[in-house]
């Protein structure tokens, strides 16, 4: 496998250069263009996270937590049409169409449900397999185009500062969330809420393009034809499974979100029994809702902020990004051990807090950085598919403990229980991942050499 980034121009360091370097290295010439990668992801996460509880407040109040994690499974089904046509249309369009088109896209659709929803209609689970498609694929893509202009020896450097970014994007936007849900007409905010998230992603598409023109015109000849030509035309699922390393990926991926999800249906049941005691309006209940999961993520993303800021570049320099990938199984093991010991709402809470905020900062930029050692089509097609696909997969497959542990009656121990066991074979796939980039790195430190 190889990369073919955009070499970035030696020079004399400029002032924002110079003043990112309080974080982690940066070389001159980097500075601009890696703070519009951060400005990218912060417009993108900022809108999902306005999206989110729009999408939990919909789906729980019309269908409640079960129905919400078999959604997941309709998820992965659709995500078997949607990859191969991606990685069709990648093969016909350079990146920056590609990227363009596909974002327009999605910010379509988000009229159409504001005006099926302003006339009754019942969105919820049709929203909530729209949002779980766009923050997964949409978020792929700027990570592919990241990983597409840098080296590795550049990602694991600049990529500490991208996440900051989503970090930063995340947290506000869920503090917008909350707040807007207050200010908007109750029985119409969740609608209204979509309207403002579909503004912020349209400005994801002149960052990306402003980021295009500023590389195409610093880059080499060679390399600038490079980034105007559609990918190969080798599909997502092809790379994933004709290698390795890609699948040990996507097989790790979907480990973890089989973990999440859990997690996340555990703190829905209780979240949904606690709202029910306090109101049987359902419109009270959305905001409710509503207000306590945009709280919630603000408080993750907070935490995912800093851990992002002061954590995530001292973590790479000291322990690499073989290192990194052990946290969050390992913080996860423990949280659902104290799940399984005090199964109530502020652990549990807190619990969660702690997980996702790791996962959003230390663990999402260790296993976006896995990438740097990839061609260019698995950058983008073959981590399109597990970030979708594999991601929805582990839904899926969460949507199963879910139905069996309603057959069985399980209570929020059992879930914690299963989810302890499916966290140790997660252990087992990073140390099998672990040994692959070594491998990978070596080869690509004695190509480089020779």
């Amino acid at each position: 496998m190889e990369s073919s980034p955009i070499p970035i121009t030696e020079g004399r360091k400029g002032l924002l250069d110079r003043a990112l370097s309080i974080f982690t290295q940066v070389k001159a010439g980097e500075g601009l263009t890696v703070v519009l990668l951060a400005l990218n992801v912060f417009v993108v996460l900022a809108s999902y996270y306005i999206l989110k509880p729009v999408r939990d407040a919909l789906i729980l109040t019309e269908g409640g937590a079960e129905v919400k994690a078999y959604l997941y499974a309709g998820t992965a089904v659709i995500l078997l049409v949607l990859v191969p046509a991606y990685g069709g249309f990648a093969a016909r369009v350079n990146r920056i169409r590609l990227i363009t088109w596909v974002t327009l896209f999605f910010i379509s659709h988000l009229g159409i449900f504001y005006f099926l929803g302003l006339a009754g209609v019942q969105v919820g689970a049709a929203f909530f397999i729209w949002v779980s498609i766009f923050s997964l694929l949409v978020m792929a893509q700027i990570w592919a185009f990241a990983n597409d202009l840098f080296t590795e020896e550049q990602g694991k450097r600049l990529f500490p500062i991208v996440g900051v970014g989503a970090a930063l994007g995340a947290w506000l936007g869920a503090k917008m969330a909350s707040w807007l849900f207050g200010q908007f007409d109750p029985a119409t905010a969740p609608y209204s809420l979509m309207l403002v998230a579909a503004a912020g992603i349209g400005t994801s598409i002149v960052i990306s393009q402003a980021i295009h023109r500023r590389e195409r015109e610093r880059a080499t000849p060679e390399k600038a034809a490079t980034a105007e030509k559609p990918l190969g035309k080798e599909g997502g699922f092809k790379l994933v499974f004709s290698e390795r390393y890609l699948l040990l990926i996507a097989i790790s991926v979907l480990l973890l979100n089989v973990v999440n999800t859990t997690g996340g249906f555990i703190l829905d049941k209780v979240v949904l029994a606690s709202v029910g005691q306090q109101t049987a309006d359902i419109a009270e209940q959305q905001v409710i809702i509503g207000q306590f999961f945009g709280d919630f993520y603000g408080w993750v993303n907070l935490l995912g902020f800093l851990f992002q800021l002061f954590l995530v570049s001292r973590i790479f320099k000291y322990i690499g990004v073989r290192g990194a990938l052990f946290i969050l199984p390992c913080l996860a093991l423990g949280s659902y051990g104290l799940m399984i010991a005090t199964p109530i709402l502020g652990v549990i809470r807190m619990v969660k807090m702690l997980e996702n905020s790791t996962d959003y900062s230390i663990n999402n930029t260790a296993r976006h950085a896995l990438f740097l050692l990839t061609s260019r089509e698995a950058k983008y097609k073959a981590k399109a598919a597990i970030d979708t696909f594999f991601w929805r997969v582990g839904d899926m497959l969460q949507a199963g403990v879910v139905f069996v542990g309603v057959q069985l009656a399980f209570g929020i121990q059992s879930y914690a229980i299963a989810n302890v066991l499916f966290t140790l074979l997660w252990l087992a796939i990073v140390v099998a991942i672990v040994r692959e980039h070594r491998r990978l790195s070596a080869e690509a430190s004695l190509q480089k050499a020779a």
